[in-house]
C-alpha cells in the first residue's frame, strides 16, 4: 500500500513563474503518490509541461496577475469544491518574494487540506502548518526548492535541480533547416522588453553578422514580430500553436535573445543559452535565466531599479534600448562559441557568461536518507522554518 501523500503545489502567476517551480515540483513528486498543480490560466500550459505533474487545476485568482478578475464567491466555491473532492493530504504554496500565500491558504483550509506550507512574512494564524522564511536574495527556483526541502521533499537521485520540461516536438517544419538564433521581442510587461524599433535593429544586426534569425511571439504579438522580422528574419509570430511547440523552436536554437519573460525560462528549461535583456525593475539575482549559460544585458543601476514598474518610467527606455548592437553580437558569439567548444557540456563560468547551477543540498537528512514528508522541517535548506508564530 502506497502511504506517500497526495500533494498539491500552488503557483498562481505566469508561465515563467511555473517553469521556475519545476525543480520543487519534481522533488514533491518524488515523495508523493499524486502531485497536482493549482495554477492561473496563464501558468497552466507551463504546468502541463512539467515532469512529475499528474493533474493541473486552474483558478484565476483575484489577488494575482496584471488584470485580476473581481472577487467571485462562485469561483471561490468552485475551487474549494474541486480541491476538497481530491482529498489532498498536503499542499505547498509557492509565491514570489513580494507576494503573500495567505489568500490561497485560506481557500485550501476551507477545502479541508490538513497540512499547508509556504514562505510567509505575514503572521499566518491557523492557515499554515509550515511558515518558512525565505533566505535573502535567493533565486526564485532555489527558493521554491528550499521550501520543498523544508517540507521534507528531496529531489530524486540524479536530479541536478535545473529547469526541465517534457520533451518538446520537432519544429523543423516551422524553422527550416540549418542553425538559427531566436529573437523573442515581446513581454507581458513592457518595461522588460525592447521597443519594437530597437528589436528590429537588433534583428538586422544579427542578420548582417551572418546569423539566421527566427522571431517568435504569441498570436497577439503578430504585428510586433512582423515589424521586428522585416526582411531580415523568419517571422513565427503566432505560428507556434502552444507552449510545447515554442519549446521545440527554442530547443533547436543556438541561442535565444529575449527580455526577462517566460521564453527566457522556457529556453533554460530546454537547455538553450540565453542573452537576456534584463530591465532592473526586478532584481536579476532572483529572476535571471537559471541553470544555463547566459549573458545579462541592460543597465542594472538604472533609475528604475527595484521599482517593479510595468511601463518604463524613464523616457526612451535607456536601460534596454540603450544596449548597443555590439554587445548583443558579442553575447551571442560567446554563447555559440561555448556550445561549439563544449559540445554536450556547459561552458566554464566567465565574467559575462554565467550558468548559475542548482542549489547544493544543505540541511535535511544525511546522505542516502531522505526525510519523510511531514517530518520536522527544523533543518530547512537556507531558510528558517517556523510554525504559526508572529
Amino acid at each position: 500500500m502506497n502511504t506517500a501523500p497526495r500533494t498539491l503545489v500552488v503557483r498562481l502567476d505566469s508561465a515563467g513563474d511555473v517553469l521556475l517551480a519545476g525543480p520543487a515540483v519534481r522533488a514533491v513528486a518524488a515523495g508523493s503518490s499524486t502531485t497536482a498543480m493549482l495554477c492561473g490560466p496563464a501558468g497552466a500550459p507551463a504546468a502541463r509541461l512539467l515532469p512529475g505533474v499528474d493533474e493541473v487545476l486552474v483558478h484565476e485568482a483575484p489577488w494575482v496577475g496584471l488584470e485580476p478578475p473581481p472577487v467571485s464567491p462562485d469561483a471561490c466555491r468552485e475551487l474549494v469544491e474541486a480541491v476538497a473532492a481530491r482529498r489532498f493530504d498536503r499542499a505547498l504554496i509557492l509565491v514570489s518574494y513580494h507576494q503573500s500565500p495567505l489568500p490561497a491558504a485560506l481557500l485550501l483550509r476551507l477545502a479541508g487540506v490538513p497540512w499547508i506550507g509556504a514562505d510567509s512574512e505575514d503572521y499566518p494564524g491557523a492557515l499554515l502548518d509550515l511558515r518558512h522564511r525565505r533566505a535573502p536574495g535567493r533565486h526564485e527556483a532555489e527558493a521554491a526548492l528550499d521550501l520543498a526541502r523544508a517540507a521534507g521533499y528531496e529531489p530524486p537521485p540524479g536530479d541536478g535541480g535545473g529547469l526541465r520540461v517534457l520533451p518538446p516536438p520537432d519544429t523543423g517544419a516551422l524553422t527550416g533547416p540549418g542553425p538559427y538564433v531566436v529573437l523573442h521581442p515581446g513581454a507581458a510587461v513592457p518595461a522588460r522588453a525592447w521597443s519594437p524599433d530597437r528589436a528590429r535593429r537588433a534583428a538586422e544586426a544579427l542578420h548582417r553578422a551572418g546569423h539566421r534569425v527566427v522571431v517568435t511571439g504569441g498570436p497577439a504579438e503578430r504585428e510586433r514580430t512582423a515589424e521586428v522580422a522585416g526582411r531580415h528574419a523568419l517571422d513565427l509570430g503566432g505560428a507556434t500553436t502552444g507552449l510545447a511547440q515554442l519549446a521545440g523552436v527554442l530547443a533547436g536554437a543556438g541561442a535565444v535573445v529575449t527580455g526577462n519573460t517566460g521564453p527566457a525560462h522556457l529556453a533554460a528549461a530546454v537547455g538553450t543559452p540565453v542573452v537576456c535583456l534584463f530591465a532592473p525593475v526586478v532584481p536579476a539575482e532572483r529572476w535571471r535565466p537559471y541553470g544555463v549559460p547566459h549573458v545579462l544585458l541592460g543597465d542594472q543601476e538604472a533609475p528604475c531599479a527595484g521599482s517593479r514598474a510595468r511601463v518604463c518610467p524613464v523616457p526612451g527606455h535607456p536601460c534596454l534600448d540603450g544596449v548597443p548592437d555590439s554587445e548583443v553580437l558579442d553575447a551571442v558569439t560567446a554563447l555559440l562559441r561555448g556550445r561549439e567548444t563544449h559540445a554536450g557540456h556547459r561552458p566554464p563560468l566567465r565574467a559575462t557568461v554565467t550558468a548559475p547551477g542548482p542549489p547544493p543540498p544543505s540541511g535535511g537528512a544525511p546522505p542516502g536518507r531522505r526525510p519523510r514528508p511531514g517530518t520536522s522541517p527544523s533543518t530547512a535548506a537556507r531558510g528558517t522554518p517556523t510554525t504559526r508564530r508572529p
